[in-house]
């Protein structure tokens, strides 16, 4: 089956990129392997997902759904202390300062819905099992149970299974990030009032840990810990255990959590941070987890996959009009990317060491909010040399990484 391009996986970066294509009249075939809806976790949007939902034909959707309005992000510290509220639109007067606490398979299903109404075929329940290289090209997507598809041009947005990564040994792990995830729900447990009740809040743990609390629909908390795993692995590794242990570690979470009941699984993941040595290659383009992944601390995830999905579709229109699909094509796709992921990255880096503080940063430097605030939303394409000039003397940040680039022709070794 012979299409203009193919994207594998139908979460948000997958499913953007094949809506922006299909708007654009190309033929598209989209390759999932599950049936949606389905769970995923990552609920917290930053403001900046306004902008490709926008795009998409979809922020009247986002506006009137149940959904909870999330105006702000708060801080809580290891005695239950909490900060003021961060309010995204004392610094940012547009729609775009109220964001969404998202219940993944209903959020994930309306932007692959949208796919399917521009015109692309949508195939859930069809697992890719590999690339088709060709001359040292990406021809196509062999798969488990519906033959091959072809395409001069394949976009790999599946997420943390990472095909592309996965299956030519581009992954790279980021050491510093070396951190475990342990998360659950909860029915019935406190909110906030006002503004503040669909906020998320950060509630720290010892030595850099943190929990997350996102208000969802139907009275449901996501509630998660997210720490190095020396330390939530001390004494056991059952997390239910871990669990009851750190709530008790900070009172505002403690007290928030005391009203409700835990419900469902407890769910685990581990050493989630990386990045691809290759953001594409001739007739490949990754995006979404697929080519990266940071942290969840300031939300990112959602946003870098919308925003990259978006600039991949772009990316292989322009392949498409061009004719041309070697990897020096998507080289401003790439660089673009690995801006934004930078500057994230930085500002993660800062927030786990353990001598940096936003506050005493900001009182030293107030000039500098704005910058610091834009990046906390999601405004990542733009020149962050004066915030991160001045950062690097409250906190230790990382290098550029020099791998991400595409793998361009001279690079390939035999397949």
């Amino acid at each position: 089956m012979n299409f203009d391009a193919i994207v594998i996986g139908g979460g948000p970066a997958g499913a953007t990129a094949a809506a922006v294509l299909a708007e654009k009249g190309r033929r598209v075939v989209l390759l999932e392997r599950e049936k949606f809806p389905r769970y995923h976790i990552g609920e917290s949007l930053m403001p900046y997902c306004y902008f490709p939902l926008e795009r998409l034909g979809l922020a009247d959707a986002m506006k009137s759904s149940h959904f909870p309005k999330k105006y702000s992000v708060q801080f809580v510290n290891t005695s239950g202390k909490v900060s003021q509220p961060f309010y995204f639109f004392q610094h940012l007067q547009h729609d775009a300062s109220t964001t969404w606490q998202v219940v993944r398979s209903e959020f994930d299903a309306m932007i692959l819905d949208k796919a399917r109404a521009n015109g692309a075929e949508i195939r859930e329940e069809t697992t890719a099992r590999e690339l088709i290289w060709e001359n040292g090209a990406v021809a196509g997507v062999r798969t488990e149970n519906a033959g091959e598809f072809r395409a001069p041009i394949t976009i790999d947005a599946t997420g943390r299974d990472a095909l592309a990564v996965t299956r030519n040994g581009w992954k790279v792990r980021d050491p510093y990030l070396n951190k475990i995830a342990i998360w659950t729900y909860y029915r019935g447990a406190a909110r906030d009032e006002g503004l503040d009740e669909g906020a998320t809040t950060v509630a720290y743990l010892p030595e850099r840990g943190w929990f997350w609390y996102i208000p969802l629909p139907d009275n449901i908390i996501s509630v998660g810990i997210v720490a190095e795993k020396e330390y939530l692995y001390r004494d056991t590794r059952d997390p239910a255990e871990i669990f009851e242990r750190e709530i008790g570690a900070n009172p505002w979470i403690q007290e928030h959590l005391a009203p409700g009941q835990q419900f469902g699984r407890y769910w685990v993941t581990g050493e989630y941070s990386y990045r691809s040595q290759h953001c594409a290659a001739d007739g490949l383009i990754l995006a979404g987890d697929a080519f990266a992944f940071l942290d969840p601390v300031f939300s990112s995830g959602v946003f870098l996959a919308l925003r990259s999905g978006e600039l991949a579709g772009e990316a292989a229109d322009r392949a498409l009009a061009a004719g041309d699909f070697t990897a020096a094509q998507f080289a401003p796709y790439g660089e673009q990317l690995r801006t934004g992921l930078e500057a994230m990255r930085k500002l993660v880096y800062a927030f786990y060491d353990k001598e940096f503080s936003f506050r005493d940063f900001l009182m030293a430097n107030p000039a500098l909010k704005g910058d610091l605030t834009d990046c906390l939303i999601g405004n990542l394409f733009r020149d962050f040399d004066p915030l991160f000039g001045a950062l690097k003397d409250f906190a230790t940040l990382p290098a550029p990484l020099a791998h991400g680039t595409p793998l361009l022709a001279a690079q390939l070794t035999e397949r």
